[in-house]
């Protein structure tokens, strides 16, 4: 990939896509990690005499504004950590975006409205697609990707706009990129992947690739009830998703390949995931009725960090449990400790690991790497071609 450094951009207008997908509670930012993330890219940009003009979506809304959804509140607290002004654009490509465009000047920055605003961003239809991508790129001279959480994705300001003007990867997605990379190919071992969370179906294929990798796999979270379920064991009200048979051919190749394939020993539970719910620890194997894993047990937490002691490379994706609620963030705790004091290559992977990692007092020098890229992690693991980069890596226009 071409880097912003082979860019000319003095005196032009500069399209840069951030991922700036953090979590909100109301209009508070709770996380501000990915705006942090990419202020080295904007940083070189404005002191290069670049006019940038930001883009990133936000959360999931259907294709039209909606205002818990906005990015007002990122656009200022970026003006804080940027120490100058953000102009904040009240639609993507409609007036407001476009004076804003043609307005701003070198050495300034503006944000867009959320990209999701618009459907032509996630849309499926190339047509569709190609017209906003179309009505962004004019806003600019040149593109710079740097939104890697979102470089999975084939949308209109990730993939499509790549084409469309001279572009080059950021700061971000090159430091991504050369972290996960030592993650595929000769790795220092034992490599122990740990892997939790909540969205179980789209993990469960990364299992499948990291088994042919890696030494040893720990699954917690929801995840782990999956794989209990699985093997016939009473999961109670846990979260089960994904398809059963493939976890139990997941299970079997990892026998079959002598890899060391994990599961909790036991589990604190309740009937909700409440600060108030009455919390139990029970045998992983037999959850009662009506209660749901929450967390890893004190058991599981102590063999989980006996099987992080020794390793050499570590990658971690998910959160062992709602480790917002502070009573069922303790194995998570747990893990961040272990991986923290490791000597070896760490990654730490996720929108929601790094969030929770942050919210439990470690920073970005606990760990080698920090990735802002949740599902872009996995798939980068997976080995599959991911969209926004393989834009980045085509032919300038």
């Amino acid at each position: 990939m071409r880097t912003i450094d082979e860019l000319e951009v003095s005196g032009k207008r500069v399209l840069v896509r951030l991922d700036l997908n953090v979590p909100l509670r109301g209009a508070e930012i709770t996380d501000d990690g990915k705006i942090r993330a990419c202020l080295p890219t904007l940083t070189a940009l404005l002191t290069r005499g670049a006019a940038v003009i930001a883009c990133s979506h936000l959360g999931r809304p259907s294709g039209a504004p909606d205002p818990r959804y906005t990015l007002a509140p990122v656009s200022a607290r970026l003006a804080e950590l940027l120490d100058r002004p953000v102009r904040f654009a009240s639609d993507t490509v409609g007036r407001a975006g476009q004076a804003t465009a043609a307005d701003i000047q070198p050495g300034q920055v503006a944000l867009l409205e959320n990209l999701r605003f618009n459907p032509g961003e996630t849309s499926k239809d190339d047509a569709e697609r190609g017209r906003f991508a179309d009505q962004l790129a004019a806003l600019a001279d040149v593109y710079v990707g740097d939104g890697f959480g979102a470089v999975h994705r084939r949308h209109a300001s990730v993939y499509d706009v790549a084409f469309r003007l001279p572009h080059a990867a950021g700061y971000l997605i090159e430091a991504e990129t050369a972290a996960l990379s030592q993650l595929t190919g000769d790795v220092r071992r034992p490599y122990v992947v740990v892997l939790g969370g909540a969205k179980i179906a789209d993990k469960l294929s990364v299992v499948d690739a990291l088994v042919s990798r890696a030494d040893r796999v720990l699954i917690g979270g929801a995840m782990a009830s999956t794989f209990l379920a699985a093997q016939g064991y009473s999961v109670g009200a846990s979260l089960v998703e994904g398809n059963l048979d493939a976890a139990r051919g997941y299970l079997a190749k990892a026998a079959a390949s002598g890899v060391d394939l994990v599961l909790p020993l036991d589990l604190a539970t309740a009937p909700e995931p409440s600060a108030d719910s009455p919390e139990h620890v029970v045998a992983a194997t037999s959850i009662p009725a009506g209660q749901q894993a929450l967390d890893i047990g004190p058991e599981t937490q102590d063999l989980f960090a006996s099987k992080l002691a020794d390793a050499q490379t570590i990658f971690w994706n998910g959160p062992l449990g709602v480790f917002e609620i502070p009573k069922f963030a303790e194995g998570t705790l747990a893990v961040a400790t272990a991986i923290a004091a490791s000597p070896g290559f760490t990654v730490v992977g996720g929108g929601d690991t790094a969030a929770a990692v942050r919210s439990l007092g470690f920073g970005d020098t606990d760990f080698s790497h920090i990735s802002t890229g949740g599902g872009a992690s996995l798939e980068f693991l997976e080995g599959k071609t991911l969209p926004g980069l393989a834009a980045l890596e085509s032919a300038q226009p």
